[in-house]
C-alpha cells in the first residue's frame, strides 16, 4: 500500500534548507529554461537566488496560467460549521484553551446559512469546522453535506482529518473535495505549535491525503501554514508531496493554498515573516512546476494583493469571507477563526474581475467537463 511517509524519511530538513539556499544565478537560470522541471528546478525557482528574476517569473507564470486556465476565476464561500474544538493549537483562535463561546449550527441556522450565501451568487462552499471529533464527528458532517449539497454544485470540506472509512462514506453524501494542511513538516516543531489534541499527532496529519486518495476523493487541496517555520522548506516538502499523490493517485485533482499566518485573538507571531514578493515567487515557483494545479488565494491577504496576484497564476479566490460559525446570517459578531484582510463583497471582487478581463466562475469545475479532458 503506497504511503508517503516512505517517501518523506528519506528527506533530511536542514540538507533540503541547505540545498535550498546554495543554489546560485545558474540554477535559476536553467529552471527558467526547463520545459519539464523538476524539483530541484523548483528548489532553484524559491530560493533567495530568484530574486532578481521575478519580473522574468511572473510572466512565464502568467503565460502558462492562460494557456491552462484561460481567463477564469473560480470564487468560493467558506462557511464555517461549528468553532467547537478539542485541540491545542498556537495559532488558532478556535483553540482550546481559547476561552470563547463555542457555537455548531443546527439544521435550521444551516437553512439560514445557506441562503445568505446562495443570494450572493455563490455555487461553490467550503465547509470548515474545528476539530472536535463527539461534537462535529462523521455523523454530523455527512448529515449537513446531505443538507447543503442540494444547494450547491460543489461542496469541499476543511475539518480535522478522518479515516478512510469516514471519507467513503462522506463522499457519496455528495462531498467533492477535502482540503488539509500540514500546517508544517518540520516535524518538531509540528509538534511545538500542536501540543494537545489529536492533531498532534503529526504522522496521522501526514497520511491524511493518502487515506483521501485511496478513498476516491474528487479533488484534494495541500498547504502550509507560512509563518510557523521557514517557507521555503515548507513550501519544498508541499511540493514533494504533491508530485507523490499526483504520481500515486492520478485521477484526483489538487489544489495548493498559501495561507500567511494572520492575527487572532491572542495570537502567534510568525516565526519566519514573508513579504508579498517572496509570496509572488512562491506562486510563481508552483506554476512554472506544476502547470494543472489549481492556486488558491484567500481572503487572509490584501485588496491590493490580491488584485494584482490574479495575473500571477491564482486560479481560485475566496470572497466576501466569514470565518466564524453563522457569519453570513445567523450570528455576525461571534469571534472569528482569524482576521480577514480583503473585506469586499462579492460583488465588488466580481467587478475587479471583469475590470481586468477575467470571468468570475461560481462554482468549481464540473466533473463531467473534466472526464473528458
Amino acid at each position: 500500500m503506497p504511503n508517503f511517509k516512505d517517501l518523506f524519511e528519506q528527506y533530511n530538513w536542514d540538507e533540503v534548507k541547505a540545498s535550498i539556499y546554495g543554489k546560485k544565478a545558474i540554477d535559476v537560470e536553467a529552471a527558467l529554461n526547463n520545459s519539464d522541471r523538476t524539483l530541484g528546478d523548483f528548489k532553484a525557482l524559491i530560493s533567495p537566488a530568484a530574486a532578481p528574476y521575478l519580473e522574468q517569473m511572473a510572466q512565464k507564470s502568467h503565460e502558462s496560467t492562460l494557456q491552462r486556465f484561460g481567463h477564469t476565476m473560480q470564487l468560493f464561500a467558506p462557511m464555517y460549521l461549528s468553532n467547537e474544538c478539542q485541540n491545542i493549537c498556537t495559532y488558532c483562535g478556535f483553540s482550546l484553551d481559547n476561552k470563547i463561546k463555542r457555537k455548531t449550527l443546527n439544521d435550521i441556522e444551516i437553512a439560514r446559512e445557506i441562503q445568505a450565501i446562495k443570494q450572493l451568487g455563490f455555487d461553490h462552499v467550503l465547509l470548515v469546522t474545528g476539530e472536535a471529533n463527539q461534537t462535529v464527528g462523521t455523523d454530523y458532517l455527512e448529515h449537513a453535506i446531505k443538507r447543503i449539497r442540494p444547494h450547491f454544485a460543489n461542496v469541499s470540506m476543511e475539518v480535522q482529518p478522518l479515516d478512510q472509512e469516514d471519507y467513503e462514506r462522506l463522499i457519496p453524501a455528495g462531498l467533492h473535495a477535502v482540503l488539509v494542511y500540514q500546517e508544517t513538516y518540520h516535524e518538531s516543531d509540528y509538534k511545538k505549535h500542536h501540543p494537545k489534541g489529536k492533531k498532534s499527532n503529526f504522522q496521522y496529519r501526514l497520511d491524511t491525503p493518502d487515506r483521501l486518495g485511496r478513498a476516491g476523493i474528487h479533488k484534494m487541496g495541500l498547504g502550509t501554514l507560512i509563518g510557523l517555520e521557514d517557507w521555503r522548506v515548507d513550501s519544498f516538502f508541499t511540493a514533494l508531496h504533491l508530485d507523490y499523490l499526483e504520481r500515486t493517485y492520478w485521477q484526483t485533482k489538487y489544489s495548493l493554498s498559501f495561507p500567511r499566518l494572520r492575527p487572532f485573538s491572542g495570537g502567534l507571531e510568525p516565526k519566519v515573516a514573508m513579504n508579498d514578493r517572496e509570496l509572488v515567487q512562491l506562486i510563481c515557483a508552483y506554476r512554472l512546476f506544476n502547470q494543472e494545479v489549481e492556486l488558491s488565494l484567500s481572503t487572509r491577504e490584501t485588496n491590493t494583493f490580491r488584485n494584482h496576484a490574479i495575473r500571477l497564476g491564482i486560479t481560485t479566490m475566496s470572497a466576501g469571507s466569514k470565518t466564524n460559525p453563522g457569519g453570513y446570517e445567523v450570528e455576525p459578531q461571534s469571534l472569528e477563526q482569524f482576521e480577514i484582510s480583503d473585506e469586499r463583497s462579492p460583488h465588488e471582487i466580481k467587478e475587479m474581475l471583469q475590470a481586468n478581463g477575467y470571468e468570475p466562475v461560481w462554482k468549481d469545475w464540473d466533473v463531467a467537463l473534466e472526464s473528458t479532458t
